[in-house]
């Protein structure tokens, strides 16, 4: 081809798509001044100025409108475990797209039946309890359908037991259970009240303690509270709590991903179990295989009451949650027609999915690859321990990882450092052989001081040998300020 024909002028079919690469700097501009003019800035958070637009995703990686390259190490706060654009999956949702995309909830179909009934059998296998499945959009609102199912069962009792440092959504009923004031200031409490419960955070003992002779001494400080009807949640009398259930994470998910010390939920489930108390298990961001079994609560060896799932249940292709109950808790005669209700609840889009990924996690092993690329990864973040004394904790379970970010001492929380480690991600100018990359991270921990690490279940061992690369770059960057 000769120099004046590249030159051609566009046709009038391809004018979008050239001007959309010629000029991406204007056409970004142009759209973070609409987004900050047309759009409400109360449905999300910008970590960034300018927030970062993006346009491309595959695998592992994003990409942005300059056309750079990001390894992301939180996948959509692990919405998308297998990776984006995962084949496989998109084709189950191209299917459904070709056949049934819409009905209404009222009628049934047959991606809704086969799901629920994969997740019960499933969940009869690990745990040995029957139960039912009920569905609906998000993971606030299955939280918010478990709340109604515990205050139904319970007689009406309002009251939850839960967790410092935990996140159930935000939602007027889930944001009563997050021990976060500020999601609730400027609303208040809206039926549904928890009493929070300092989670085994053994690097920051609220007690003083250490993991390794404490005897888990945090339980015993929950158990104390059945002590005596003085201390304001039990009467002896009828053996019968004011609280109706605990609800749990696990692993914390928005508190840092603090992983429990070993026999932690045995000991408290036989306090809640001797009087009654439901155990609500939160698996929304730490279920399928984020944490190493399908649900992460199998690594703890206690039956939950209640499962509550999401995110990653479609790979973040379509809005869907849900929830496994006992089936004295949820049969029809105990929760009836219409107890809850979503128009979009169960639709076959997102159902369809969904059947699709457990049938994906039957046939991959990602129990072992979770296992052995976490303990790979873990490693990685050991040596990036030894090298910098600012990194005062590194721990995980699975690919739930995290990374302390401290002073000098290795102790006190460091929030502007962790903020400066994501500002230099995004940058996009990390250099890892011979190649430029960006680096998406996400933050969490009760002093917003943690890196938490939520890589695909399908990175490679090169990517995370170049995610270890990239976070210390990122944290010699923000060291020097």
């Amino acid at each position: 081809m000769n120099e004046v024909a590249s030159l051609r002028r566009p046709a009038a079919d391809d004018a979008h798509a050239v001007a959309s690469v010629a000029t991406p700097r204007d056409d970004e501009a142009a759209l973070l001044a609409d987004e900050a003019q047309w759009c409400s800035h109360g449905d999300t958070v910008h970590y960034v100025e300018p927030p970062k637009l993006f346009e491309h995703c595959d695998g592992s990686f994003m990409y942005d409108m300059q056309g750079r390259t990001y390894l992301d190490l939180q996948m959509w706060y692990s919405a998308v475990n297998f990776g984006y654009r995962n084949r496989r999956l998109n084709d189950a949702a191209h299917r459904q797209l070709e056949t049934l995309p819409q009905v209404a909830s009222q009628y049934l179909h047959r991606e809704k039946i086969e799901l629920a009934k994969k997740v019960a059998t499933g969940v009869q296998d690990r745990f040995g309890l029957k139960g039912r499945v009920h569905f609906n959009v998000g993971g606030a609102q299955a939280i918010e359908d478990s709340l109604k199912l515990v205050r139904n069962a319970s007689g009406g009792k309002s009251l939850m037991f839960a967790f410092e440092g935990g996140y159930h959504g935000r939602t007027l009923g889930a944001s009563s259970i997050t021990s976060s004031y500020r999601y609730r200031r400027r609303y208040g409490h809206f039926g549904d009240r928890a009493q929070f419960v300092p989670f085994p955070y053994c690097f920051r003992c609220p007690y003083g303690k250490k993991r390794d002779d404490c005897g888990l001494y945090c339980v015993d400080q929950f158990a104390r509270l059945f002590d005596s009807e003085y201390y304001g949640v039990w009467d002896p009398k009828v053996g019968q709590a004011e609280y109706a259930a605990f609800y749990v994470e696990p692993i914390q998910g928005t508190g840092g991903y603090v992983v429990p010390p070993p026999g932690y939920f045995e000991k408290l489930k036989a306090v809640l179990e001797a009087r009654k108390i439901l155990l609500v298990d939160d698996e929304i961001q730490m279920g399928f295989y984020r944490a190493g079994k399908l649900w992460a609560i199998e690594n703890f060896n206690v039956k939950p009451d209640v499962i509550v799932f999401g995110k990653a249940l479609t790979n973040g292709l379509n809005p869907l949650s849900g929830l496994w109950a006992r089936e004295e808790l949820i049969n029809p005669s105990t929760f009836p027609v219409g107890s809850t209700h979503s128009t979009f609840n169960a639709n076959p889009m997102g159902t369809a999915v969904a059947l699709e990924t457990l049938r994906l996690c039957d046939e991959t092993d990602y129990e072992t690859m979770s296992f052995a690329k976490g303990a790979y990864f873990l490693e990685g973040l050991r040596g990036l321990k030894r090298k910098y004394p600012e990194i005062g904790d590194v721990d995980g379970l699975g690919l739930a990882l995290r990374m302390e970010m401290c002073g000098a001492d290795g102790f006190t929380p460091d929030k502007g450092l962790v903020d400066r480690m994501v500002d230099e991600g995004m940058k996009g100018d990390l250099e890892v052989g011979g190649r430029r990359y960006g680096l998406v991270l996400d933050v969490g921990g009760y002093h917003k001081n943690v890196i938490t690490l939520a890589p695909s279940l399908e990175i490679s061992r090169e990517e995370i040998d170049l995610g270890v690369a990239l976070l210390d770059q990122v944290v010699a960057r923000a060291l020097r300020r």
